[in-house]
């Protein structure tokens, strides 16, 4: 690893993994984050996955990954492990396990939110609206406004649903996952740097990658293999330092920074 570099962080969903499947230059990718040695993390707002099962989907698809993976759901368990007792959780039945050690829907103390898909339903809402009514907080894993996948094309996501949530209570929710400052920091620590250190962030989000990335003074990397269209419109007031198409172009962006 070449502390010389800027450190990269790097989205997982519409970066690295297309649907169901690897990027279009993966392998090319990885291999030149091995020689280059350039310090890596991915931090994915995934939170239907945890780290572990991610880097398995990069191993069954014969791609090595040597860098760290850290996802919103390992770091909101993380998160709610230091702060709580007892949390009542929405989340996708793959990574519940990773909050076992305080599962509670009696009395919680906190409401983790995270993707339920499509049983986002009246019954769901209202049961966390009168668990945050009585006092238990907001955790929300992200706050995405809507996802892509290639069956489905364009889905709301869980940021419209928590957004109700805090309208309905009047109380603003934490959020673990990107734009938060606290996941880029995280992913900074993983590698060994400060909280303040400079770094370059690559992502399909305009929101959460770049404008979060931004707000930290960072370099970004805006791909177009993901929820965002190419070209880019004019009037956007968010603007990446840099434009890829592909994992390839990338590659050639980073040689230069």
């Amino acid at each position: 690893m070449d502390k010389n570099l800027l450190p990269l962080l790097i989205d997982l969903d519409g970066v690295l993994r297309i649907g169901k499947k690897p990027a279009l230059y993966l392998k090319e990718f990885f291999e030149y984050l091995k020689i280059s040695q350039r310090p890596a993390c991915v931090i994915s707002n995934s939170t239907l996955s945890h780290g572990k099962s991610i880097l398995n989907f990069f191993e069954n698809n014969s791609i090595n990954c040597d860098i760290p993976v850290l996802t919103a759901a390992d770091a909101a368990a993380i998160y709610v492990k230091e702060k709580y007792k007892k949390a009542a959780v929405y989340c996708a039945d793959s990574i519940k396990n990773l909050f076992d050690d305080v599962l509670d829907f009696q009395s919680p103390e906190a409401v983790v939110i995270g993707d339920i898909g499509k049983r986002w339903n009246y019954e769901i809402m209202n049961g966390i609206f009168k668990y945050v009514y009585n006092g238990a907080d907001i955790i929300a894993m992200h706050k995405n406004k809507f996802w892509k996948t290639p069956e489905d094309g364009l889905l709301i996501d869980a940021g419209a649903f928590i957004a109700g949530i805090e309208y309905a209570t009047g109380k603003v929710s934490i959020l673990i996952g990107k734009p938060s400052p606290l996941y880029f920091q995280a992913g900074l620590e993983i590698l060994g740097y400060s909280t303040k250190q400079n770094f370059i962030m690559l992502g399909d989000d305009l929101e959460t990658d770049i404008k979060g990335a931004k707000n930290l003074n960072a370099k970004t990397i805006l791909i177009y293999t993901g929820k965002t269209n190419y070209p880019l419109s004019k009037n956007l007031k968010i603007k990446p330092d840099y434009e890829a198409q592909n994992l390839k172009e990338v590659i050639t962006i980073l040689q230069n920074i």
